[in-house]
Parts: C-alpha cells; structure tokens; sequence
C-alpha cells in the first residue's frame, strides 16, 4: 500500500522562545531604522577627476557639489537630467541645462562644465543619465577609470548602484549625498518628510536590486 502522509515531530518555540524572538526581530528593526538613512546617503567618492552631478537636485545641493568640485582635484563636471516638466518653466529645457547653468552662474569656469541631457524617461532616468555620460564620454574619446556622482542625499546609493550597471564594473564609481536641509538624518523618523523620503529611496533601491536588469553595455563604454 502506498503511503501519502506520515507523521513528523514538529519543534515549536516555547511561549518564551516566542518573546525572545520577537524581542530580537525588535532590535532588529530599531538597528536598521536607526542605521537606514545614513546606509542609502552613502558618502563615499573615489577622488576622480571627473564629477557628475545630477541636475535634479536642490539649489542647496548644487552649492554643496561646487564646494565638493573645488575641494577635489576635479577637471570637469558633467550635469545630467532629462526634460523639465514642471511649472513655471525655468527657461531651460533639461535639468542638465538648468544645472550646467546655475554652476557656472556661482563661480565654475565655463570650460570645466558640460551639460549632458537625457531624453524623457518614465522607468529609471537615473540609469538612462549613466548611459548618456557614457555614450558622452565615448565621443569625447575620454578613457574613463573612474568618476564620481553627486547625488541628493538617501537617493546616493541608488546612483551609485546604476552609474555601476551603466558602465559594466570597468569604471570605478565614488559618490557624494548631498546633505539635507528639510530634516536631521540623523533622526528622520521625527518628521514626515524624513519618513517619506527614506522610505521611499528605500523601496526604489529594493525594486532596482530586484526588478531592474538593464541590457549590457555597448561598445561605447570605456
């Protein structure tokens, strides 16, 4: 006779064994809470001569890259963004242009700057920005071996991560996040903005180790 079931012994948690696991989900929970901020707002540039900027952020943010320009041994930085669509217009087309321009309005020498704009995206621009740089550095017959992205504070480790799949691991990718000035980091759970902005970065880096998977570089990467 063929058997389909048979009996097992079964090891459950004790009612302590069920609060001491439930007190150690809590740690666990609270360490990563009070460490999740500071993991998405990386800081760590690889001290390249080339600084790219993400053109979407804060004005308070472009003054922070400019500092980081001159403090580095940068020769250039690159501006990137696609197409603004907000209103009122700000007489540029692309953040690209919009940044490029505020930075050589607060000091930047025209020659050091290159705006290099996206096209409209809907699914990951960050990733499609990567690949315009790269596509610019192509042409320009720059051999790049590493460079640095100046992103807006808990959205650094999610540049980083697609600047990295955008050039194939054969550049060497450093970041910068740009400090905020509408909640503490260091406490963002205080206020619903820092809630937001966390949670959200959080979920967009989750989806993009998850659920992202770009095609491979072309032959215009370095």
């Amino acid at each position: 006779m063929i058997k389909l079931l048979q009996k097992r012994e079964v090891v459950v948690p004790t009612l302590w064994g069920w609060i001491a696991l439930l007190v150690a989900g809590a740690v666990a929970v609270l360490f990563a809470a009070l460490n999740l901020h500071a993991f998405l707002a990386v800081d760590q540039p690889v001290g390249a001569k080339l600084l790219v900027v993400e053109g979407w952020i804060e004005p308070q943010g472009l003054d922070q890259a400019i500092a980081a320009f001159r403090s580095g041994r940068y020769e250039r930085v690159v501006t990137t963004g696609g197409p603004i669509d907000r209103w009122p217009p700000s007489g540029h087309h692309t953040y690209a242009d919009l940044a490029a321009d505020y930075l050589r309005r607060h000091g930047l020498a025209d020659a050091s700057v290159t705006a290099v704009p996206a096209p409209g995206s809907s699914v990951e621009r960050t990733y499609l920005s990567a690949v315009m740089v790269r596509a610019w550095a192509g042409r320009a017959g720059l051999v790049l071996e590493q460079l640095d992205v100046f992103s807006s504070g808990t959205h650094a480790r999610r540049s980083r991560l697609l600047y990295r799949l955008a050039f194939g691991g054969k550049v060497r990718i450093g970041v910068y996040a740009a400090r905020s000035t509408d909640y503490d980091g260091r406490e963002w759970w205080r206020t619903s903005v820092g809630v937001r902005d966390v949670l959200d970065q959080a979920v967009g880096l989750l989806w993009v180790k998850c659920f992202f998977w770009p095609s491979r570089p072309g032959p215009d990467a370095n």
